[in-house]
């Protein structure tokens, strides 16, 4: 129905990482997850639990770690730290939310900034065609997805340049592979 295709323009490297990806749709954690292929843990919206019994099922399963909107995460950067210690593999959205096409919601720092102060890269990967087969519209449709594996980012320097350099590095990169998109949609 959606033609997926998984690209891989680098390997991954060896754990620890962060997979930091572009959100356009619900289908993107599932999806960029499939990329890895194995065990990762996302950060998510805590306001995205106790609304459907499905939803929580999976969320739970992705061993999510809940972040409440507006508040200082500090749970959740301790448990992602400590995952990344353990060399297991955080994902992550930096848009903090679903948008309609990239560049719409400028990335936030989050994932550079637990990158650099774990020490670890960022592998960045780009959605593409997620929000024409499911997006802002919550309406299914056919269409082509691919899901493009890109570099592997390593923190240079540390504290707030270093976070900078690594959010433009990584968002650089997201702009230019999704302007290259397949978005081709039609009604199921």
């Amino acid at each position: 129905m959606w033609r997926l295709r998984i690209e891989h323009e680098a390997p991954f490297p060896e754990p620890p990482f962060i997979i930091a990806a572009n959100h356009l749709s619900f289908l993107d954690p599932p999806l960029v997850a499939s990329a890895w292929g194995r065990r990762v843990r996302f950060i998510t919206l805590a306001d995205l639990f106790g609304n459907y019994q499905l939803l929580d099922f999976a969320l739970e399963s992705f061993e999510a770690i809940r972040v409440r909107r507006g508040t200082v995460p500090l749970a959740a950067i301790r448990s992602s730290l400590a995952h990344l210690a353990d060399g297991g593999v955080v994902c992550l959205f930096p848009e903090g939310t679903r948008a309609a096409k990239w560049g719409e919601v400028p990335p936030l720092p989050g994932a550079a900034w637990l990158a650099v102060r774990a020490g670890v890269p960022i592998v960045a990967v780009a959605a593409i065609g997620t929000d024409q087969v499911l997006g802002i519209d919550n309406k299914l449709h056919r269409g082509r997805v691919q899901i493009k594996v890109g570099p592997t980012f390593y923190p240079e320097g540390t504290g707030r340049p270093a976070v900078d350099d690594l959010t433009k590095r990584w968002s650089d990169w997201i702009a230019e592979a999704t302007d290259n998109g397949i978005g081709e949609r039609g009604p199921i």
